[in-house]
């Protein structure tokens, strides 16, 4: 699978948000979408998402605009965002039931992509009562449910500890090696290394960075 964001924008009424983004990436890879705060990382993200519509441009599939095809785009696309999309009341295995039925939870609990990020080890811990860490391992568990080609993070591991970097480190290097895309907005070194490309973001338009591991080196160029 190839996809292609094509001369993306976004205004909101006379503020131009993105003005044209183009960015390329093929199965089994990674791209750091990278940029300053504000700069519309997050915008970005949720359009493709389809969580907001773009001004214009196109984001192609093997050729095809799922923009203009919205089941495609819900099929193939797994998000989350930098918030909590979580009801806070129910517990991971009751959020989890939302997206799987009871013998898909079961096998991911035990040997799926759910032990892998270590939720079984927190399945009727309350949302309201869980670490920064262990909410985002959720919301990629139910993120991930319909096995989606291309998963699109924003931030992931933004004031997380190590260990849940790790794991959710760990659970992208899988996706990876099983053929999935990876749309990555991130400042974290270690997901910095996953990438196999990087964007920047920097007034509205895309441009690509040839990321050598000097981090200082990329803040300097946002």
């Amino acid at each position: 699978m190839k996809i292609e964001l094509k001369h993306i924008s976004k205004d909101y009424g006379r503020k131009t948000v993105l003005s044209d983004v183009s960015v390329e990436a093929e199965s089994g890879s990674c791209v750091g979408i990278l940029g300053g705060n504000g700069c519309g990382k997050s915008t970005l993200l949720s359009i493709l998402a389809g969580i907001r519509k773009p001004t214009s441009g196109s984001f192609l599939c093997d050729g095809h605009d799922i923009f203009k095809d919205r089941r495609m785009m819900s099929e193939l696309i797994g998000y989350v965002p930098q918030g909590t999309p979580l009801i806070e009341e129910l517990s991971a295995r009751d959020n989890l039931r939302i997206f799987y039925d009871n013998a898909e939870l079961k096998r991911g609990l035990k040997q799926g992509t759910l032990k892998l990020l270590g939720i079984d080890e927190y399945i009727n811990v309350p949302v309201r009562k869980m670490s920064g860490g262990m909410k985002k391992r959720l919301s990629i568990g139910c993120a991930v449910a319909n096995r989606p080609q291309i998963l699109i993070l924003d931030e992931p591991s933004a004031a997380l500890d190590l260990i849940c970097k790790q794991s959710i480190n760990g659970y992208l290097k899988a996706y990876k090696r099983n053929g999935g895309i990876i749309l990555l907005a991130t400042h974290d070194e270690e997901e910095l290394k996953l990438c196999d490309k990087w964007y920047i973001l920097k007034n509205g338009v895309s441009m690509p960075y040839d990321y050598d591991g000097n981090v200082e080196e990329l803040i300097r160029n946002f």
